[in-house]
């Protein structure tokens, strides 16, 4: 390393946000960039360890100690060449990304670990403001043709491998913009959607095509796109949000994080919402469902001068969270059912493992009440609107064979007032589309579509990937099974592959 001793002359420096009395009066990005000189003097804490755990634990195994090196020495261009090389979209992870290598990184065992992901975010930033990062379409065309459906981290990742490879990509959207969950799914405060287009304006330069408003199955049939392709892979995500299925569920204003989140940033956009984007679930009032009817609709989930209250306690419950503050809610509580995590690692979750610790966003910051160890039992409304949830404390016992019970806290039962409940409980499972039917793929026992190890599915030629294929995850990960998927189609329609199998 350039500075072997950097580590004890630099304490780590964690990203700046802007003021919170002034983020919350608008949607741009929470996140303050850092000088590149900062970036050089928090790169030389990396220790360029014998056996790099930063490296392993990164799903994509970016090349973290030598890249870090390069910055401190300045080699801006060289450390962006080694990050291309192994990630599609380091200005998202760069953003977004939970940092798996921060946690494993070595200098954490008795120390603050290396900003791992706030460097690789000034790499990707430097490169593009310095004009290193340029259309590069390959020099040939294989005549291959591979449909990606679905253009989330997973189908972008997928193409543009693909597309390095010489083969001519098409990738499938059936919404009105490219992005997915990156678009839809995230808000604008965590990551502004002119990033996301800077990207896709590259890749359409180097060759990829992006059809958006194609419902893959019903506008294209399955039989159609295996005629006219030579691989697909399927990239939709996982998509069917897990209800609470309990008395009053059918009561206005009770509604998924997602379409809550997805109607946001298309209003921040200034997107009207087509009807098929509004909450037609049971527990509409006659106003919304008048609204859906007519084609077009804004503001139909509002959180200003309301009392929010916000269902799960993770990274969907933060967002929403945040963007319920910037709506103007008269107040926002946040609860979930697990126990409140430990603020530092527990002996459960020793380095270099991915800890299970109390997270506080940004979003937080901005203002929420949160509990933990709640169970919501009963939706109370007045006029077919919802008024206030019933809960209960719960606490986890171990069962003989060291599985935790949840109980109920006898006597614990209380209620808070609401008039928007938003639920960010997860995702079970992808859509089982028509598309899915009509191509023949199998399901695993989670929903998920089953492949085997070469990310193929029971079609012959048909591939998945992401959140599809893994289940609900992170953006990283969907990354890494892109690549990997991008490899075994290389292969498949090659004989072999020249693309990395990461």
């Amino acid at each position: 390393m350039g500075d072997v001793r950097g580590f004890l002359k630099t304490k780590r420096q964690s990203a700046k946000y802007r003021p919170v009395c002034v983020r919350v009066k608008d949607y741009k990005e929470v996140a303050v960039a850092r000088s590149d000189e900062t970036s050089k003097e928090q790169a030389s804490r990396c220790m360029d360890c014998g056996t790099a755990f930063c490296n392993f634990a990164c799903p994509i195994g970016n090349y973290i100690p030598e890249w870090n090196d390069l910055v401190f020495r300045n080699q801006w261009k060289r450390a962006f060449q080694l990050l291309d090389a192994t990630n599609n979209l380091p200005e998202i992870t760069g953003r977004l990304c939970p940092a798996l290598c921060e946690y494993a990184c070595v200098l954490g065992i008795n120390d603050d670990p290396v900003t791992i992901r706030e460097n690789e975010l000034a790499i990707i930033e430097y490169g593009f403001d310095a004009g290193f990062i340029r259309a590069n379409p390959p020099k040939t065309r294989t005549g291959k043709k591979i449909a990606v459906i679905g253009s989330g981290p997973a189908g972008i990742s997928a193409a543009a491998q693909l597309n390095k490879a010489g083969h001519n990509v098409t990738v499938f959207e059936k919404d009105d913009k490219v992005g997915g969950i990156l678009r839809y799914g995230i808000p604008d405060f965590k990551l502004e959607k002119w990033i996301i287009d800077r990207r896709i304006n590259l890749l359409e330069k180097e060759g990829i095509e992006f059809v958006t408003n194609v419902n893959v199955g019903v506008d294209i049939k399955a039989s159609k796109l295996k005629k006219d392709f030579d691989a697909v892979i399927l990239t939709g995500g996982s998509r069917i949000p897990r209800d609470l299925k309990i008395e009053g569920r059918e009561l206005s204003g009770i509604h998924f994080a997602m379409d809550y989140l997805t109607q946001s940033n298309r209003r921040v956009a200034k997107e009207k919402i087509p009807a098929d984007k509004v909450p037609t679930s049971k527990g509409a009032s006659r106003a919304e469902i008048q609204m859906h009817q007519s084609g077009f609709c804004e503001g139909l989930i509002d959180a200003k001068g309301k009392k929010v209250v916000v269902i799960g306690g993770g990274d969907t419950g933060a967002d929403c969270v945040g963007t319920a503050n910037r709506q103007g809610a008269s107040c926002v509580v946040q609860i979930e059912v697990m126990p409140k995590p430990s603020e530092c690692r527990t002996e459960d979750f020793p380095w270099p493992k991915y800890p299970l610790l109390l997270k506080t966003s940004t979003s937080h910051e901005e203002g929420a009440n949160r509990d933990w160890s709640i169970l919501t039992k009963k939706f109370i409304g007045e006029a077919g609107m919802l008024k206030k949830l019933t809960c209960v404390r719960v606490e986890f016992e171990k069962n003989a064979k060291g599985c935790p019970i949840m109980k109920e806290v006898k006597n614990s039962e209380f209620e808070i007032e609401a008039d928007l409940a938003l639920l960010a409980v997860g995702f079970i499972h992808p859509e089982h589309s028509l598309l899915l039917t009509d191509l023949g793929v199998e399901y695993d026992v989670r929903g998920n579509v089953k492949t085997d190890e070469h990310f193929m599915t029971k079609a012959k030629g048909v591939f998945s990937a992401g959140d599809m294929h893994k289940g609900q995850s992170l953006i990283v990960w969907a990354i890494a099974e892109g690549r990997q998927a991008a490899y075994n189609v290389d292969n498949y329609l090659m004989g072999k592959s020249n693309l990395p199998a990461i």
